[in-house]
């Protein structure tokens, strides 16, 4: 028997399933990404999904590393909640189970912008 007469779902590689933000979660970090670009905070931004998580980065300069990454693990959604947000260095600022209040640490008062160098 040869690969030519073997149906196809066997033929192909083995998928591996990855984590990532769904249409309404994407929506809400483009909101707020697109607010923090107009006020000159972020400028640019990257996405990873990996098997056991999703993360949106946003970059001061692309050169630099994230000054924040908003998470997404599904296996902490029934004990801290599946996302946060997390600073340059490791803190995580917010945890929750609803992206929007998770999201609410960008609010003004939370914010502090670094002059730059």
């Amino acid at each position: 028997m040869s690969l030519g007469d073997l149906p196809l779902a066997s033929v192909e590689a083995p998928r591996t399933l990855r984590i990532a933000f769904e249409r309404r979660e994407l929506d809400l970090i483009l909101r707020l990404y697109g607010r923090m670009v107009a006020a000159g905070e972020w400028r640019d931004y990257a996405i990873d999904m990996r098997r056991d998580f999703a993360a949106f980065s946003a970059f001061r300069r692309a050169s630099e590393a994230p000054l924040y990454r908003i998470e997404k693990r599904p296996a902490l959604a029934r004990a801290q909640g599946a996302f946060s947000v997390i600073a340059a260095g490791g803190v995580i600022l917010k945890r929750g189970h609803e992206l929007d209040q998770v999201l609410r640490v960008f609010d003004r008062k939370w914010i502090r912008v670094y002059p730059e160098s």
